[in-house]
């Protein structure tokens, strides 16, 4: 998570989204080549995607308008935290950011009426490298804060597979 300074008064705010020296000392060396939007209504529920090797993605994350419940999934295999997943709630009062590494699939659910999201990411996006998982896998157990009813999906996202079925190829390796 990555928690920025917000310095504000009766005009407005301002705010440092990122700077490249400290993300670095933070995350390690990280190359951005893709900055993405998305614009979503309430119950819209994306993921959880990732990319296969080679084109896998880390993505730094943020919400711009709105607050969305953000969602990794360590899926590296031998990792201590396989299959165990971090959930935050990310809004454009809190300004949060959160790192997405490569080897952890991605997902957020729209929590406001509207949500504009954006991502910066160090690979591009491949059609043919993408790859997901069902959002109510029960080995996972995620909770959406919303009730099933509520939850909009695409029909891509529809089709995703269970965890167990996915991963059974070993995308991601830990180290």
């Amino acid at each position: 998570m990555i928690e920025p300074r917000i310095i504000g008064d009766r005009r407005g705010h301002f705010v440092e989204s990122f700077r490249h020296d400290k993300f670095t000392q933070a995350v390690g060396p990280v190359n951005f080549v893709q900055e993405n939007e998305s614009f979503s209504t309430f119950g819209v529920l994306r993921g959880l995607h990732f990319q296969k090797p080679p084109m896998s993605q880390g993505k730094l994350v943020r919400v711009l308008s709105g607050e969305v419940l953000d969602v990794a999934v360590d899926i590296r295999w031998g990792s201590p935290c396989y299959g165990m997943h971090v959930a935050r709630k990310l809004n454009a009062e809190n300004k949060r950011q959160m790192w997405i590494p490569s080897g952890f699939a991605h997902g957020y659910v729209v929590l406001s009426s509207e949500a504009i999201f954006a991502y910066k990411c160090d690979q591009y996006y491949s059609p043919d490298h993408e790859a997901g998982i069902r959002y109510d896998d029960p080995f996972l157990a995620i909770d959406w804060l919303l009730a099933k009813p509520q939850i909009i999906l695409s029909e891509k996202d529809k089709r995703h597979d269970c965890f167990e079925n996915v991963l059974a190829a070993k995308y991601f390796q830990y180290k």
